[in-house]
């Protein structure tokens, strides 16, 4: 994929997601793109995957939560579609 201008909040034209990097022992980076509710997380230990129908105040939880990895096990692991994404 190429990096293309950003279209949406985080999704670039070319498809790709900007991500931020975050504090937490097992998410390095974490990327939302309200116009199509697509969350993706790069993980520390490697890979990186995209969340699909997340709403956005799931997305704003899991950036003010005590423990990023504790939310997204609890939280969105087990209730959202995903897939990898080949980087």
């Amino acid at each position: 994929m190429t990096l293309g201008s950003s279209s949406y909040d985080g999704l670039t034209s070319g498809g790709v997601m900007k991500r931020e990097p975050v504090e937490s022992s097992s998410l390095a980076s974490v990327g939302y793109d309200a116009a199509t509710a697509v969350l993706e997380i790069a993980f520390l230990a490697g890979g990186v995957y995209r969340y699909y129908q997340v709403p956005a105040s799931v997305h704003r939880e899991l950036m003010v939560a005590d423990s990023l990895g504790n939310y997204f096990t609890q939280f969105i692991r087990p209730r959202y579609r995903f897939s990898r994404v080949d980087e």
